[in-house]
């Protein structure tokens, strides 16, 4: 990552700032380079496609994979955890920070954006905009298609299922889902036995953690 520090510290002040900085885009066009890279990777160069990755991403932690194409706004802000994976087509508009954890499942699609403009038609016309981070905790399961908006944190083993729009903070260890994303249910017993609506799990994954 070779983003200079004031680049990073404007577009993670929280604060609103204008997108038309000489060396903010300068600075993005250098990634967009890696990015580039990174997705005309062969499948056979897993050794190359994973060194880019370091050099794309503010972090890229032992076992984390992404399936290609990403999409991304910069790379340089997204710490993806150990063991995490991102699926076909992640859409990252990482102006400001996104962290993901550990085994964090991303289905294909899914979009993670922690970018908006100000509603005030003045400022939109003049390039500015703002960046919130947004915080995946450990082993949480992204659905296809799942769209999280800026400032969201969701608490780690929770599911979010496919296509909810997430515009507010999810509590760990529930199942949500929506336009907008709500909790539908905590995970409970149910789920120790039953993998999808009355399918049993079956052996040897039946057997409960000690």
């Amino acid at each position: 990552m070779t983003v200079p520090q004031q680049v990073l510290d404007i577009m993670n002040s929280g604060e609103v700032y204008a997108f038309d900085d000489p060396e903010i885009l300068q600075a993005q066009a250098d990634q967009m380079e890696l990015l580039y890279e990174f997705n005309a990777s062969r499948p056979s160069e897993l050794e190359r496609r994973r060194a880019i990755a370091e050099k794309l991403l503010g972090g890229y932690e032992e076992g984390a994979w992404i399936e290609p194409p990403l999409h991304a706004n910069w790379g340089c802000n997204t710490y993806f955890g150990k063991g995490s994976y991102a699926n076909f087509n992640l859409t990252l508009v990482d102006d400001g920070e996104v962290h993901i954890g550990e085994k964090v499942m991303i289905g294909p699609n899914v979009t993670i954006t922690t970018t908006g403009h100000p509603i005030r038609p003045d400022l939109r016309e003049r390039a500015t905009q703002y960046s919130l981070p947004v915080t995946i905790g450990r082993n949480v399961w992204i659905g296809a298609n799942v769209t999280i908006l800026p400032g969201v944190t969701i608490g780690e083993n929770s599911v979010i299922g496919a296509c909810s729009l997430v515009t507010k903070d999810i509590p760990a260890n529930v199942v949500a889902y929506g336009q907008p994303c709500k909790v539908v249910r905590e995970i409970g017993e149910h789920d120790n036995v039953f993998y999808w609506h009355d399918r049993r799990i079956n052996p040897p994954f039946d057997v409960l953690p000690e």
